[in-house]
């Protein structure tokens, strides 16, 4: 494979002033004393992460003033646990937040929140002590759970947009009430987060829209889907807007209203596409999520993709495409811990020291294969080893069959849009290896454009914010201005992408039919 070709090249780590904005009684933000609104004052970005709390402090007239990030720890144990100390999120997100403001110096106008999604725990609302761990995403206990409501499934997705699968909420909700406890409440983890920070108990559209609960066209709690999973007695948190007056919090010192409120992936994607619809986009961190918008009615999908809120402005509802890969920056740390690579940072110099994978061929399930296969008892494969193997073969086979998932649901969205994607824009901290970039543009046979934003859901959920403070702007006012930092051009032509492609898809197939060195059957690899 040639060496990684990237069209063009702006600074990533400034962030540019956001030109003047004007409304229908002038410029934006000065009162007539000539002091800053609120519309113009800086607002704290909080994002909370699988592996780490990110806080941003965001003007919109002179960019991110500061920056803090504090990491967290899941634990992975047998039989698919992966959990957190929701004591630790917690703590995150405080300690962070103070650390951003500390930097930056001045006062804040609100306060939004950006969360994990799928994560729950049970707690007790009368003062807020958790009762259970945090389940995290990939926590996979609940398979049996979904098993049992299989003749259900196609039901619950019509209801609400999502296979039945054990990464979302409900059936890990239901798995704590079955194997846990039955006190408290059992929520998404920022339902508690918020509880804690404010006194409120609320969680947003968006998120709402990931537990398998909500109703997907009257962006609801579904009661059909409650009484599906055993659920129908519990107290839940109120649905609210994603820019939204939640409540005040004085956790981070000087009291702040809370006004944004998003699952990650949303966030992200609001920061991408606020202007409109546009392409897709794909973070890259923990796993890899693409993300594509549909408009003001849900799409439902034929292709494996999930169909959900992507947020929820002024009582309307905005609606996207989803598909998830698992293991992507995990797979990367989980050559590290195997010692192929020193560090995550060496992805790039270690691959570049081979020219291809020589035959090495890396189905990186590590966690299962999410959309459109969904699949989370099929665990990764990787073949085609021998005595000339280098480290380098093998990071070069993860990078490929990370970019091959990513192309899935690439052209899965594709065909349920009904048009192809111009460009794939991207994010998350994966998005600094060159080489990984480059090889999505190859397999993909599309421009790859990465954000000069280095920290999408914090940016987003920061307008979210900024919305939630002024009901009179636009998204597309409140929402940084879209740019890349580099864009990559497919390096090699459509006939090698097709062939490289096709050898990932045959590995899969062989992982699906469960017989590993016999051909699987006919589109395995793309059902």
């Amino acid at each position: 494979m040639e060496s990684p070709v990237p069209r063009s090249a702006l600074p990533t780590a400034e962030h540019r002033p956001a030109p003047a904005r004007t409304g229908p009684g002038g410029a934006r933000g000065r009162d007539e004393d000539g002091g800053t609104t609120a519309v113009t004052q800086p607002v704290l970005a909080l994002d909370q992460g699988t592996s780490a709390t990110k806080a941003l402090v965001v003007c919109p007239e002179r960019g991110v003033l500061a920056s803090a990030t504090v990491p967290v720890t899941p634990r992975h144990g047998p039989g698919g646990r992966v959990e957190a100390d929701p004591r630790e999120l917690l703590d995150s997100v405080v300690t962070a937040g103070r650390r951003a403001l500390a930097e930056a110096g001045e006062p804040v106008a609100a306060a939004g929140l950006a969360n994990q999604g799928e994560t729950v725990l049970a707690w007790d609302p009368a003062d807020g002590e958790p009762l259970t761990d945090a389940l995290v995403w990939q926590d996979r206990r609940a398979a049996g759970l979904c098993e049992a409501l299989a003749p259900h499934g196609p039901e619950l997705q019509q209801l609400t947009g999502l296979p039945l699968d054990p990464y979302f909420a409900a059936p890990k909700m239901a798995w704590i009430r079955r194997e846990l406890t039955r006190g408290g409440v059992v929520t998404t983890s920022d339902a508690w987060l918020v509880h804690r920070l404010t006194g409120a108990f609320a969680t947003d559209a968006a998120t709402a829209g990931r537990t398998q609960l909500l109703d997907l066209d009257r962006v609801q709690w579904s009661p059909r889907a409650l009484e599906l999973y055993g659920l129908a007695d519990e107290r839940l948190p109120e649905v609210v807007d994603c820019a939204h007056p939640v409540g005040v919090t004085t956790a981070f010192g000087p009291p702040i209203a809370l006004t944004g409120l998003a699952v990650d992936q949303q966030a992200a994607l609001f920061a991408h596409t606020a202007a409109g619809p546009a392409t897709a986009k794909c973070t890259y961190g923990t796993g890899a999520f693409l993300l594509a918008r549909t408009g003001p009615r849900p799409l439902r999908t034929g292709g494996g993709l999930v169909s959900c809120p992507a947020w929820r402005l002024a009582g309307a509802a905005e609606y996207c495409l989803d598909g998830q890969v698992y293991a992507a920056a995990s797979a990367v740390r989980w050559l590290v811990d195997l010692g192929v690579l020193a560090a995550p940072a060496d992805l790039d110099a270690v691959g570049s020291a081979v020219p291809d994978s020589a035959g090495v061929r890396f189905v990186p399930a590590l966690a299962g294969l999410a959309a459109p296969w969904w699949r989370g008892d099929v665990r990764g494969s990787l073949t085609g080893l021998g005595l000339a193997t280098r480290p380098g073969h093998l990071v070069r086979a993860l990078v490929e069959g990370i970019a091959a998932q990513v192309v899935e649901l690439t052209e899965a969205a594709e065909r349920d849009l009904g048009a192809p994607a111009a460009a794939l824009r991207a994010d998350g901290g994966l998005t600094r290896s060159a080489l990984l970039m480059q090889t999505q543009a190859d397999l993909l046979q599309r421009p790859v454009e990465v954000s000069a934003l280095p920290d999408a859901t914090a940016l987003g959920v920061a307008a979210l914010a900024r919305l939630g403070t002024d009901a009179s702007l636009d998204p597309e006012e409140a929402a940084p201005p879209w740019r890349p930092s580099a864009v990559y051009e497919p390096a090699i032509g459509p006939d090698e992408a097709a062939a490289r492609l096709g050898a990932f898809r045959e590995e899969v197939g062989l992982l699906l039919a469960g017989t590993p060195g016999a051909p699987g059957p006919a589109g395995a690899a793309e059902a």
